[in-house]
This record gives C-alpha cells, structure tokens and sequence, in this order.
C-alpha cells in the first residue's frame, strides 16, 4: 500500500519511485520523502516565471532544512529526517542552492555547470545514501558522482520538453565556442551547432560513471540510492538524435538486475 506521497511520486517521478522498490521497507518511505523534497524543489523554477517568486519558494524550504517547523506533507517528514539524524542538514542545502543558481537558468562556464549537477542530483543520491545508512565519505562521493550523472543524463532526454519552457540549461561557454548563446539553444534544439555541446555534456556524464566505479562499493541495503546510474548509463549510450522514448521493460530489467545481483 503506497501512501500518499509515493502515489505523487509514482506520477511524477517514476524513475526514483521504480529505485525505492528495492529499499529496506522499513527505509523506503524516507527515500519517498527525499524525492518528493527533490521534485518540491524543481517545480520553484517550474511554476513561475519571476525569478524572485521562484527563490522566495526555495527560500522557504531553506528555512526547513535549518530548522525551522513548517507543517506540511513534505515539510515535517523531511523536518524529522532531519531532526533524527537520518540526512545530514549540509546535504540538502546544498541542493536547495543548486536550484537556486538554475533560478536564471544559465551556467556560465562547464564548471558551473558540474558544481551544479554534483550539488543538486548529486546532492539527492548522497542524502538517498545517507538515509539508507551510508556514512563512508569515500561511498557517498561514488553516490554523488552517481547523481549527477543521472542529472546530466537526464537534462539530455528531456531537452526538447526544456527548451518547450524556454530553458537550455547548457555551459554559455561552451555554446559560445559554437556561436549559440542560452536563448538559441532553447528555440532551436535541433541546431546542428549544439550537438557538440550536447555530446561534450554526454562525455561529462558518462565520465562521473566511470569515476563511480572507482569508489568502494555500496552496502547491499544501500543499493536503491545508486540504481539512478543504471538508467542513466543507458541514457547516455543512445545517439543523440534519437528521440528519447517512455521507459520500456529494457530499462525496468536493468534496475532490476542490479538490484538484486549487480553493482550499480
């Protein structure tokens, strides 16, 4: 029996929902509540076009994470997350900073752009762990490196749905060094120009994969925080300009596999 927030979950975020299936059931529900806080925070930019609207949003969450009681679906789960130990504060501020630089939606450098995905997916993979148990600095980093893969993977299959909402979410440099600048890279994504910015962001992606798989390895119980880079790693094998497509069973098999028998 899902509660409430894991149906929203399973709706709006089936990637994550599908990865908290093979928790422990008795963490399961804190992973729900991380991703719901996760998917609370990208709408700050999502529902409003004022920037200043967005950041008051986020603003509010902050004032969560530092401590302060707010009731609310989301707010007093994540509260005493918090309270008891289970996600470290550090964490999740980081995240809400990560939103808050893609408040203008522009990086301007590569740079950037990796502090931003390594904060904010990233960020969510570390508390994921946390709230499985992982302490290790070295096998939280693996899980960092992890989450912001499956951010850039993920900023790539939905670039055509982002640039319908005006935002390219892509280093200024490097579109610069391809003559584009943010607002071309939104109304034409097709722009042969931006394919080797795309593709560079690709390499970038399955880079952190391969420094992954330097880190320790997770404790079993700890797996769901990880399964995020399975799907990511296919993501980021198909070609470009093949239109990303709904989750089909390959993608379901996959998890699964490393789920129960693999290393994600």
């Amino acid at each position: 029996m899902l509660s409430p927030l894991g149906e929203s979950l399973r709706r709006h975020d089936p990637d994550r929902f599908l990865t908290t299936l093979f928790a422990p059931v008795e963490r399961r529900e804190a992973l729900v509540i991380l991703f719901a806080f996760n998917h609370e925070l990208a709408r700050a930019r999502e529902v409003t076009s004022q920037s200043l609207l967005a950041l008051i949003r986020l603003q509010w969450w902050r004032e969560v994470v530092e401590g302060e009681a707010k009731p609310g679906e989301i707010s007093t789960p994540l509260f005493d997350l918090i309270a008891t130990g289970m996600v470290e504060r550090e964490t999740l501020l980081g995240m809400i900073d990560a939103r808050e630089a893609e408040v203008d939606g522009h990086f301007e450098t590569l740079q950037a752009w990796r502090d931003w995905l390594l904060a904010g997916a990233g960020g969510l993979a570390v508390a994921a762990g946390q709230a499985l148990g992982v302490r290790d600095p070295q096998v939280l980093h693996g899980l960092r490196l992890r989450g912001a893969a499956y951010g850039a993977a993920g900023l790539l299959r939905s670039r055509f749905a982002l640039a319908r909402q005006g935002f390219a979410p892509w280093p200024v440099d490097l579109l610069e060094h391809q003559g584009l600048i943010p607002e071309d890279a939104a109304a034409r994504p097709t722009d042969a120009a931006l394919v080797p910015v795309l593709s560079a962001l690709k390499a970038e992606g399955a880079g952190w994969l391969k420094a992954a798989r330097l880190a320790p390895p997770l404790p079993r119980v700890a797996r769901a925080a990880a399964l995020p880079a399975i799907l990511a790693a296919r993501d980021l094998k198909r070609p470009l300009d093949q239109a990303p497509g709904l989750r089909g069973f390959g993608d379901r098999f996959a998890v699964t596999l490393a789920a129960l028998f693999g290393r994600p």
